[in-house]
Protein backbone atom coordinates (compact mmCIF):
# COMPACT_ATOMS: atom_id res chain seq x y z
CA UNK A 1 0.00 0.00 0.00
CA UNK A 2 2.80 2.32 0.88
CA UNK A 3 4.19 1.71 -2.64
CA UNK A 4 0.98 2.60 -4.55
CA UNK A 5 1.12 5.40 -2.46
CA UNK A 6 4.01 6.79 -3.18
CA UNK A 7 3.89 6.13 -6.83
CA UNK A 8 0.44 8.09 -6.88
CA UNK A 9 2.53 11.03 -5.11
CA UNK A 10 5.10 10.59 -7.59
CA UNK A 11 2.72 11.34 -10.28
CA UNK A 12 0.88 14.16 -9.20
CA UNK A 13 4.01 15.93 -8.33
CA UNK A 14 5.12 15.56 -12.18
CA UNK A 15 1.93 16.56 -12.94
CA UNK A 16 1.82 19.92 -11.39
CA UNK A 17 5.09 20.69 -12.34
CA UNK A 18 4.56 19.57 -15.77
CA UNK A 19 4.17 22.82 -18.56
CA UNK A 20 1.46 22.12 -21.04
CA UNK A 21 1.48 24.17 -24.16
CA UNK A 22 -1.44 26.69 -24.77
CA UNK A 23 -2.78 28.18 -28.20
CA UNK A 24 -4.00 31.57 -27.88
CA UNK A 25 -6.43 31.90 -30.73
CA UNK A 26 -5.73 36.13 -32.21
CA UNK A 27 -9.11 38.11 -32.61
CA UNK A 28 -8.60 38.07 -36.31
CA UNK A 29 -11.61 41.52 -36.51
CA UNK A 30 -10.29 43.58 -33.77
CA UNK A 31 -6.17 43.16 -34.85
CA UNK A 32 -4.47 45.10 -37.35
CA UNK A 33 -1.08 45.34 -39.95
CA UNK A 34 -0.34 48.44 -41.35
CA UNK A 35 2.31 48.14 -44.15
CA UNK A 36 4.76 51.55 -45.50
CA UNK A 37 6.78 51.27 -48.11
CA UNK A 38 9.46 53.67 -48.74
CA UNK A 39 10.55 55.25 -52.40
CA UNK A 40 13.04 58.04 -53.38
CA UNK A 41 10.59 61.12 -53.01
CA UNK A 42 7.88 59.91 -50.08
CA UNK A 43 6.29 56.99 -49.41
CA UNK A 44 2.71 54.97 -49.37
CA UNK A 45 0.88 53.51 -46.78
CA UNK A 46 -1.73 50.82 -45.96
CA UNK A 47 -3.72 48.16 -44.42
CA UNK A 48 -3.82 44.47 -44.39
CA UNK A 49 -6.04 41.88 -42.70
CA UNK A 50 -4.98 38.69 -40.66
CA UNK A 51 -7.19 35.61 -41.80
CA UNK A 52 -6.13 33.30 -38.63
CA UNK A 53 -3.55 33.53 -36.57
CA UNK A 54 -2.38 31.78 -32.83
CA UNK A 55 0.37 32.54 -30.27
CA UNK A 56 1.42 29.35 -28.57
CA UNK A 57 2.14 29.70 -25.04
CA UNK A 58 4.26 26.98 -22.15
CA UNK A 59 3.17 28.92 -18.90
CA UNK A 60 3.58 33.05 -19.56
CA UNK A 61 6.26 32.57 -22.28
CA UNK A 62 5.42 32.25 -26.08
CA UNK A 63 7.06 28.98 -27.49
CA UNK A 64 5.54 29.64 -31.27
CA UNK A 65 3.19 30.68 -33.64
CA UNK A 66 1.39 30.86 -37.37
CA UNK A 67 -0.50 33.38 -39.03
CA UNK A 68 -1.87 33.85 -42.22
CA UNK A 69 -2.57 37.13 -43.88
CA UNK A 70 -5.16 37.36 -46.43
CA UNK A 71 -3.01 39.37 -49.55
CA UNK A 72 -6.29 40.17 -51.53
CA UNK A 73 -7.16 42.80 -48.91
CA UNK A 74 -4.26 45.10 -49.59
CA UNK A 75 -5.38 48.34 -49.47
CA UNK A 76 -3.86 51.54 -49.80
CA UNK A 77 -4.39 54.35 -47.00
CA UNK A 78 -2.99 57.64 -48.06
CA UNK A 79 -4.25 58.03 -51.71
CA UNK A 80 -8.15 59.06 -52.56
CA UNK A 81 -9.54 57.12 -55.51
CA UNK A 82 -8.59 60.44 -57.78
CA UNK A 83 -4.94 60.61 -56.14
CA UNK A 84 -4.67 57.23 -57.61
CA UNK A 85 -5.40 54.72 -55.18
CA UNK A 86 -6.92 52.00 -57.05
CA UNK A 87 -3.94 52.10 -59.61
CA UNK A 88 -1.55 51.79 -56.81
CA UNK A 89 -3.40 48.25 -55.06
CA UNK A 90 -3.61 47.50 -58.68
CA UNK A 91 -0.01 47.66 -59.19
CA UNK A 92 0.68 45.87 -55.63
CA UNK A 93 -1.65 43.33 -56.44
CA UNK A 94 0.38 42.80 -59.71
CA UNK A 95 3.11 39.96 -60.58
CA UNK A 96 4.88 43.20 -60.17
CA UNK A 97 5.05 43.16 -56.62
CA UNK A 98 2.79 40.57 -54.74
CA UNK A 99 1.31 38.58 -57.48
CA UNK A 100 -2.34 38.12 -55.56
CA UNK A 101 -4.20 37.02 -57.71
CA UNK A 102 -2.06 33.34 -58.05
CA UNK A 103 -0.45 34.10 -53.98
CA UNK A 104 -3.63 35.17 -52.13
CA UNK A 105 -2.10 34.47 -48.68
CA UNK A 106 1.09 35.25 -46.79
CA UNK A 107 2.33 33.03 -43.51
CA UNK A 108 4.58 33.89 -40.96
CA UNK A 109 5.26 30.82 -38.38
CA UNK A 110 7.24 31.27 -35.29
CA UNK A 111 9.96 28.72 -34.98
CA UNK A 112 12.01 30.09 -31.58
CA UNK A 113 11.00 33.28 -29.17
CA UNK A 114 13.36 34.34 -26.99
CA UNK A 115 12.11 36.09 -23.78
CA UNK A 116 13.87 39.22 -23.18
CA UNK A 117 13.51 42.15 -20.52
CA UNK A 118 11.11 43.76 -22.28
CA UNK A 119 9.59 41.49 -24.77
CA UNK A 120 10.78 38.79 -26.96
CA UNK A 121 13.29 37.96 -29.87
CA UNK A 122 11.06 36.57 -32.41
CA UNK A 123 12.93 34.04 -35.15
CA UNK A 124 10.27 32.72 -37.64
CA UNK A 125 9.83 31.83 -41.40
CA UNK A 126 7.97 34.62 -43.65
CA UNK A 127 6.11 33.06 -46.91
CA UNK A 128 5.24 35.79 -49.63
CA UNK A 129 4.61 34.50 -53.26
CA UNK A 130 5.16 30.67 -52.26
CA UNK A 131 9.07 32.01 -51.28
CA UNK A 132 10.28 31.31 -47.68
CA UNK A 133 13.00 33.26 -46.00
CA UNK A 134 13.95 33.64 -42.41
CA UNK A 135 12.57 36.62 -40.31
CA UNK A 136 13.75 37.68 -36.99
CA UNK A 137 11.66 40.66 -34.44
CA UNK A 138 11.04 41.96 -31.53
CA UNK A 139 7.61 41.48 -30.04
CA UNK A 140 5.97 42.57 -26.59
CA UNK A 141 2.95 41.69 -24.90
CA UNK A 142 0.79 43.79 -23.05
CA UNK A 143 -2.59 43.28 -21.38
CA UNK A 144 -4.03 40.71 -23.54
CA UNK A 145 -2.57 42.91 -26.84
CA UNK A 146 0.89 41.53 -29.16
CA UNK A 147 2.57 44.51 -30.97
CA UNK A 148 5.68 43.84 -33.27
CA UNK A 149 7.51 45.99 -36.12
CA UNK A 150 8.75 44.45 -38.94
CA UNK A 151 11.48 44.81 -42.01
CA UNK A 152 10.77 42.62 -44.75
CA UNK A 153 13.25 42.88 -47.85
CA UNK A 154 11.26 42.58 -50.57
CA UNK A 155 13.51 41.09 -53.02
CA UNK A 156 14.21 37.76 -51.16
CA UNK A 157 10.51 37.05 -52.15
CA UNK A 158 11.40 37.52 -55.66
CA UNK A 159 9.68 41.26 -55.53
CA UNK A 160 12.61 43.06 -57.76
CA UNK A 161 10.21 45.41 -59.61
CA UNK A 162 11.74 49.53 -59.12
CA UNK A 163 14.95 48.15 -56.79
CA UNK A 164 18.21 50.20 -57.12
CA UNK A 165 19.90 47.19 -55.88
CA UNK A 166 19.02 45.33 -59.83
CA UNK A 167 18.05 47.88 -61.43
CA UNK A 168 20.64 50.78 -62.39
CA UNK A 169 19.34 54.52 -63.53
CA UNK A 170 16.35 54.62 -61.44
CA UNK A 171 16.66 58.41 -60.07
CA UNK A 172 13.89 59.18 -58.02
CA UNK A 173 11.50 55.79 -59.52
CA UNK A 174 13.51 53.62 -56.91
CA UNK A 175 11.64 52.01 -54.54
CA UNK A 176 13.06 50.67 -51.23
CA UNK A 177 14.00 46.77 -50.79
CA UNK A 178 12.15 46.61 -47.20
CA UNK A 179 9.00 47.71 -46.25
CA UNK A 180 7.67 47.67 -42.61
CA UNK A 181 4.83 46.41 -41.41
CA UNK A 182 3.41 47.25 -38.06
CA UNK A 183 0.99 44.73 -36.29
CA UNK A 184 -1.21 44.49 -33.31
CA UNK A 185 -2.66 41.41 -32.60
CA UNK A 186 -5.42 40.78 -29.53
CA UNK A 187 -6.08 37.74 -27.78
Amino acid sequence: MKNKLKVVIALALIVSTTTFAQKKQIKTAESTINWTGKKVTGSHTGTLNLSQGFLTFEGNNITGGEFTVDMTSLTVTDLKPEEGKEKLEGHLNSKDFFGVEKHKTAKLVIKKALKLETGYSIYSELTIKGKTQPLRFSLSINKGTATAKLKVDRTKYGIKYGSGSFFDNLGDKAINDEFELAVNLKM
